[in-house]
């Protein structure tokens, strides 16, 4: 070919015409180990106000993905046209394969390939340019692949054991097939005790169940044990993820192991208790489970003294994998210490950063008796006539201690203040100090509420340990398809485990001083449902918990605190749970101790909206100011954006360039109004110029006679598309499907328009063009 034609040629066919011809020649197959236009994040959501679009700028697209088997990927392969260097894509390669932990990254403009190597071998480059003929085979990639995993010739087989696949074309995400393949890896390696931490919300049950899925199909497993806490948990497991085990699988119960099955789903509780004939797990050989499997390990599976524990000493000889999205590492229990460091980890930022995890923004209301304090008048008595203790009451003592009722009733004011701005049916957690406070947010919220909770009494409940009420509506709350309960009160039940998809809303009036719970209660926000147009939650924070956030031990990397076997470290007290880590509330007599106060004032101090950043910390920005910083980044001035928009044939592409950064006009319009053109708004919010509506520059062109020099029926279609523009923007007067509207139909059809009024397609854009430049002529607009 030409070198000036192959200079024309888009990335696309660059691809077509060689790059993929010679993968194939060097002994590829398509589409089994090549695949093409890969996407492995979808960029993350960026939220601003109550508006929420994702940047595409940061997607992580990958031209090849080269695999040895399905869902093992080996190699990347970028592709540029043929205006760029051969290696101009090999940063962006060498990204990919970093996320992944490849050792082969390859960029190609069409005339040869660049490639990196990380394993080569004695006196070989890592980096080298090779003939388009001299891609490497399969098998030379699987060997590099092999040498950089430390994977040996005897471990092959389980490596490569396949994975589960229904026909549905679904695969796991990037982060989920290198959590399973490590982990095989690391039991084909012989190693025993496992931990895998995945943030809340990146599909752990689904992850686990491809690897049980291949370690029992390669035998390596042949009875698995998946132990949970919650019986929901079980249940929920049962019949999605793990639903293609079939009839080898059950649920363990009436406190009986039957020996005819392969894969069992149980509960700790059922399978042990305090009196040795509770332990009916000891009624099966010790060497009875191959693999066990313990989700939500952090809940005390590595503590001495806890129940799991026992279980995991019994079937010591087993497998043992630990899942969780925040270790536990406390003075007295280490995760770690007892599973090891963990073989893969996939946090809540990365997750966040990806695009596969919700981000949040914060709500915090400062209220002044927890900030300032409050201290009663001498001789002042509570609402059962007792005089209160004189001291100065703050923010620990609010709900544990001391209840002031009015401070309740803010509380839910303010709750159902943003749900009524918002959508009153966004599915919300209110998370309280205990089930007494629960209980009196419970009608706090039915009060504020008004006519919502008279129309449907489950409007807001109660759903903690001790309420059976509540607990049989925990599935229908977590149940995307139903619509109540809305709002749900709790203090424990619901900070783990308990998969509320469609959660919008997570109000904290808890004093939360355990970093693991206050993971877990964020987890319960962070999955995004497309289908039900959640992109983001929101967090309502009364008690300052949300200064978690800023602590780097909120998605830094686990550390082991505790090793035990030291002499000097002191004899570990009688196991306690940390502060808000009850796995159920007991029913009991809660808040009976309480001093409980009417007719407190209670005022909001401060109010203070912040925001995810693009570096993972709170801001403080609205959507005006993010879309001002990025129109800046791509147009560095007010005269450069305007001549980059006069020149672009067709606006629309401008417009989907800002779209990649997440800024949408629309939304933009909403906030400085919606007469306003795409023009107008990205000059006003970007550069400060006063904007003109779209009526206001329609009008300008018409006074300046610009239309006397067409004729009639090019006129008639040119102020047509004038008023069209006014109505309705630039972008209706650029689409080829604005011929088919009012008033055009009545002039003739789209091809009839084209060519017999403006005489053919060329001279039809050219009347376009110039009708757009006089739109958006700044000196006559001004």
């Amino acid at each position: 070919m030409d070198p000036k034609e192959k200079k024309e040629l888009s990335e696309i066919d660059i691809c077509d015409l060689f790059i993929t011809p010679a993968i194939l020649k060097a002994g590829w197959d398509q589409p089994k180990q090549v695949r093409r236009e890969v996407t492995l994040t979808p960029g993350p959501v960026i939220v601003r106000g109550n508006l929420s679009s994702r940047n595409k700028k940061k997607k992580k697209f990958a031209d090849y993905v080269l695999q040895w088997e399905t869902g093992v990927p080996i190699a990347i392969v970028e592709a540029k046209d043929n205006n760029h260097s051969v290696s101009h894509g090999m940063q962006q390669a060498l990204g990919y394969t970093e996320i992944l932990d490849l050792p082969s990254a390859f960029s190609s403009n069409g005339d040869a390939f660049a490639s990196h190597n990380k394993v080569p071998e004695d006196g070989e480059d890592i980096e080298c340019e090779f003939p388009l003929d001299s891609f490497p085979p399969p098998q030379e990639l699987w060997k590099r692949y092999k040498k950089h995993r430390n994977i040996e010739d005897d471990e092959e087989a389980l490596v490569l054991e396949p994975y589960y696949e229904d026909g549905s074309g679904k695969s796991p995400r990037y982060y989920q097939a290198e959590a399973i393949n490590r982990t095989i890896e690391a039991v084909a390696k012989g190693q025993r005790r496992l931990l895998l931490v995945m943030a809340t919300g990146t599909g752990k049950t689904y992850t686990t169940f491809q690897i049980i899925w291949r370690l029992w199909k390669s035998k390596q497993a042949k009875r698995i044990l998946f132990l949970v806490d919650r019986n929901i948990l079980a249940d929920q497991t049962l019949v999605n993820d793990f639903k293609p085990f079939g009839s080898v699988m059950t649920k363990i119960k009436n406190r009986k192991i039957d020996p005819a099955y392969e894969v069992y789903l149980g509960l700790y509780q059922a399978l042990t208790g305090p009196d040795e004939e509770d332990k009916i797990f000891k009624s099966v050989s010790r060497d009875f489970f191959d693999l066990i499997v313990i989700d939500e390990c952090h809940r005390g599976s590595a503590s001495e003294d806890s129940a799991w524990r026992e279980i995991l000493d019994y079937f010591s000889s087993a497998i043992q994998l630990g899942l969780t999205a925040t270790p536990k590492e406390t003075k007295y229990t280490s995760n770690i210490t007892y599973f090891g460091d963990p073989i893969y980890t996939y946090t809540l930022k990365q997750g966040i950063e990806d695009g596969f995890l919700a981000p949040y923004k914060v709500v915090r209301y400062d209220l002044d008796k927890d900030l300032i304090g409050w201290t009663p008048p001498p001789g002042m008595t509570d609402d059962l006539g007792k005089e209160i203790e004189r001291r100065e009451y703050n923010q620990k003592d609010m709900d544990r201690i001391l209840v002031l009722n009015q401070r309740t009733k803010l509380v839910a004011t303010c709750v159902m203040k943003l749900l009524r701005a918002t959508d009153p049916f966004s599915k919300t957690i209110i998370f309280c100090d205990d089930i007494d406070h629960a209980e009196r947010m419970r009608v706090a919220i039915t009060n504020a509420a008004g006519k919502l909770a008279i129309d449907n009494p489950k409007y807001v409940m109660r759903i903690t340990g001790d309420s059976v009420e509540g607990k049989a509506e925990l599935d229908n709350f977590i149940d995307p398809e139903s619509k109540f309960p809305v709002i749900a009160t709790t203090s424990e039940l619901l900070t783990t485990g308990v998969d509320a998809k469609t959660c919008k809303l997570i109000v904290l009036d808890k004093n939360i001083t355990s970093m693991t719970t206050f993971k877990q209660i964020v987890g319960r926000g962070t999955r995004i449902e497309e289908e039900q147009g959640k992109f983001f939650f929101t967090v309502m924070d009364f008690k300052r918990a949300t200064n978690l956030f800023e602590d780097p031990e909120f998605d830094g990397a686990p550390v082991v605190i505790y090793e035990p076997g030291n002499d000097d470290d002191p004899v570990p007290p009688d196991p306690k749970p940390e502060p808000g880590e009850i796995v159920d509330e007991e029913p009991g007599d809660y808040g009976a101790k309480k001093i409980r106060v009417s007719g407190v004032d209670v005022k909001i101090l401060s109010k203070r909206v912040s925001y995810l950043g693009e570096d993972g910390k709170l801001i403080t920005e609205s959507y005006r100011d993010y879309s001002r910083k990025h129109i800046r980044e791509e147009y560095a001035s007010l005269d450069e954006f305007i001549t980059t928009w006069n020149t672009a044939k067709k606006k629309a592409a401008i417009v989907k360039e800002l779209e990649e950064y997440g800024i949408e006009l629309p939304k933009l319009a909403e906030e400085v109004g919606k007469d306003y053109g795409d023009f107008d708004l990205i000059c006003h919010i970007a550069y400060d110029q006063p904007p003109l509506t779209r009526k206001e520059r329609a009008n300008k062109v018409k006074k300046r006679n610009y239309f006397a020099k067409y004729g009639e029926q090019v006129r008639a279609v040119l102020e047509a598309l004038l008023d069209k523009y006014a109505d309705e923007g630039v972008l209706t007067i650029e689409s080829p499907k604005v011929f088919k509207l009012t008033p055009f139909d009545k002039i003739g059809t789209p091809v009839e328009i084209i060519n017999d009024v403006f005489g053919g397609k060329a001279k039809y854009e050219t009347a376009l063009q110039e009708l757009e430049r006089e739109l958006f002529d700044q000196e006559t607009s001004a």
